[in-house]
């Protein structure tokens, strides 16, 4: 059979897509690849022998460029003849909807986390629900991996099946097997061995939301609480700044890029995860992997695994005290952390990479030949 896989950027493929692209290939399908940013595509994938295709999509739902790529998708989609298409990310899985309309191949959604969800803006209703609705009964496949978005879709949607798959896949091994030397790793990001470490990751913006979190730290007012925030993104200035005016320079890192989040997860003491809007939350899962306590918003798909009192605390998204009230809460009762950990290590089996082949196998298994 004769597979396409689409996404929007190359870093979706990278970051969580090669295990299942592995998979088809191994079992003797053909699989190729379209998206836009080749050049930042993991070396891995080229040697795995798929064909890869520079689609010029957009992030932005309202950049004119998106048309000339779904023109494009439409093209290489009709003369390469591929059987299914696989797709990711909503731009990407627009266009593919609407090429495939009259064609006769297997189309598979996989939503990373629908922009609309209890809570969120009225603009995103408007924009993002009627295009969803409606591309739907172009899908054969809708696989959604958070129960929110998977009850709306079987309640609302004219998709041919709806599924449930618990995430994309998570690499439990590397968080639960690694290995760091503690005080040598402290000394590195100029961290006392005896601090209370919070650790963040994600991009710099705003749904991200680490201002609350930075809000939270100066309102505890305690020296020996430290944070650590490890990403990129528009509002680093802004944050650099509410750094150095809540006098936290001493206390807050912003670390940039960073790959040793597994190494930084094991010396941390808390995981924070603030987001207004997160379709499941890998960084979080990550956390959870390596035995860390999680303090999380309580919105969409983190309230899959986010729970109150068992794995953590979670809190209203913009609730300043609360996650103050969390951290302190942590930061004094080690036994309390420690127990939650290992709650954490049991539970976020069922987000594993194995555990994801395997639903997406048993899905594929309907269509595949």
């Amino acid at each position: 059979m004769k597979v396409l896989y689409v996404t929007t950027i190359s870093n979706t493929v990278n970051a969580f897509l090669i295990p299942h692209i592995k998979l088809l290939i191994d079992q003797g399908h053909q699989v190729d690849l379209a998206f836009n940013s080749v050049q930042e595509l993991n070396p891995e994938v080229l040697e795995l022998g798929c064909a890869v295709h520079n689609i010029e999509f957009q992030r932005s739902p309202l950049n004119k460029k998106n048309y000339n790529a779904f023109k494009m998708l439409k093209k290489l989609i009709e003369n390469e003849n591929y059987d299914l298409v696989h797709t990711h990310t909503p731009i990407a899985s627009a266009c593919v909807r609407l090429a495939c309309r009259k064609m006769s191949v297997i189309v598979i959604y996989t939503a990373h986390g629908f922009h609309f969800y209890k809570g969120a803006p009225i603009k995103n209703w408007v924009i993002y629900y009627p295009l969803e609705r409606y591309l739907s009964k172009y899908t054969d496949v809708l696989i959604t991996i958070n129960k929110e978005d998977y009850r709306r879709a079987r309640k609302s949607f004219d998709s041919k099946r709806v599924e449930y798959v618990p995430g994309v896949g998570l690499n439990t091994k590397r968080f639960i097997n690694v290995s760091v030397n503690n005080s040598e790793k402290r000394k590195e990001l100029s961290i006392p061995l005896d601090a209370f470490v919070a650790l963040s990751v994600g991009e710099l913006n705003k749904n991200k939301n680490h201002e609350t979190i930075i809000r939270a730290i100066a309102k505890l007012k305690n020296s020996n609480i430290y944070y650590i925030l490890c990403g990129q993104g528009p509002l680093e200035s802004y944050l650099i700044k509410l750094i150095i005016d809540l006098g936290l320079e001493k206390q807050v890192s912003l670390l940039g890029f960073r790959t040793d989040i597994d190494e930084l997860c094991k010396i941390s003491d808390i995981f924070v995860f603030p987001s207004k809007r997160e379709g499941l939350g890998m960084a979080a899962l990550e956390a959870m992997a390596t035995g860390l306590p999680i303090i999380t918003s309580n919105i969409h798909g983190i309230v899959d695994y986010s729970v109150n009192g068992e794995t953590g605390f979670t809190c209203n998204p913009t609730d300043i005290k609360s996650f103050a009230k969390a951290i302190k809460k942590l930061q004094e009762d080690k036994l309390l952390r420690n127990k939650m950990g290992r709650n954490n290590q049991e539970s976020v089996n069922i987000y594993s990479v194995e555990n994801a082949i395997d639903k997406n196998s048993e899905i594929y298994q309907n269509y595949i030949t």
